[in-house]
């Protein structure tokens, strides 16, 4: 278990990106897309034994050829004077009957992706993911942020478009699932600055089998802000404007209450928004799985 470096530039403190995928795609649709926009160059890799079974055996004329595992890798860039690491992982070393990387191998692959912040001398240590909210399909995602540091919270509060998490929810606790929110509590221990970056998803929307790039475009404008490059978002509006179509499609076919119940939201001041309540939760969910059930467009939601 181990990193493979192809390269091994000369950085100057670094900010690094990292994302998985989770709900939506979100976070992982965001930091590749800024990692094709900027034309990253592959830097490193983790070895990925240790962590995951084969994702297919190659045959050839009997004989095997060759095994596929999901790849983790590091791409680097310099743009505008500033340099940055990306990292995509395309699986979380999940547990048994876990949807979300936990334990010893994630605890480990957390801290791989570290050793290569460390050995960059990056600055800071970025992770993206989805914030599953009560808001609307037709308002703006906007960002929740999670920082690893009290001295981070007044820059945060700055970004465009972005909300701490713990005043969405009205409280101080609360929870970032997988490798996402994992990392940011090695990199605190680690003595790292760390700060999630979640795009916000309709809490009906959140097991569809389907990406959710609306969401991904507001983290990547904070992104790109934050380190100081420009984006061309011409590709993603282009993936944006094919996923609306099919989630308004799916949206009329919903029943008329349950229509008029998510409409309601587009008229909450996003600011005074509130999380999903457990109530909320349960109605729309048992609605909208009695939807599907009754001949909805099911095969556009995942079981």
């Amino acid at each position: 278990m181990g990193i493979v470096f192809y390269q091994e530039p000369k950085l100057e403190r670094p900010h690094m990106v990292v994302s998985w995928p989770g709900i939506g795609n979100i976070g992982i649709i965001a930091v590749d897309t800024l990692r094709e926009q900027t034309r990253a160059q592959e830097l490193a890799e983790i070895e990925p034994w240790d962590f995951f079974y084969p994702q297919r055996v190659v045959i050839k004329g009997g004989l095997l050829m060759d095994l596929t595992f999901p790849r983790n890798k590091f791409y680097y860039q310099r743009l505008d004077g500033k340099d940055f690491i990306i990292f995509i992982g395309e699986e979380q070393p999940a547990a048994a009957g876990r949807g979300y990387a936990e334990g010893a191998k994630a605890y480990a692959m957390a801290n791989l992706v570290l050793d290569v912040a460390q050995k960059f001398n990056c600055q800071r240590v970025y992770t993206s993911g989805a914030a599953v909210s009560m808001t609307h399909h037709n308002l703006r995602p906007r960002v929740w942020a999670v920082t690893n540091k009290p001295a981070l919270v007044p820059e945060i509060k700055g970004y465009p478009n972005t909300i701490l998490m713990s005043e969405i929810e009205g409280r101080g606790d609360g929870s970032i699932t997988g490798l996402n929110g994992l990392l940011l509590g090695v990199a605190k221990k680690r003595g790292f600055d760390g700060v999630c970056l979640m795009g916000e998803i309709p809490d009906y929307l959140s097991q569809a089998p389907f990406p959710y790039p609306r969401a991904s475009k507001s983290v990547i404008e904070v992104l790109s802000g934050i380190i100081g490059i420009k984006i061309d978002l011409g590709g993603l509006d282009g993936m944006i404007g094919q996923i609306d179509e099919v989630v308004d499609n799916i949206f009329e076919q919903f029943p008329a209450d349950i229509k008029e119940r998510i409409d309601q939201r587009k008229s909450i001041i996003p600011a005074k928004s509130e999380t999903i309540t457990p109530e909320d939760e349960k109605w729309l969910k048992e609605h909208i799985d009695e939807f599907f059930r009754k001949g909805g467009r099911g095969d556009e939601r995942a079981v």
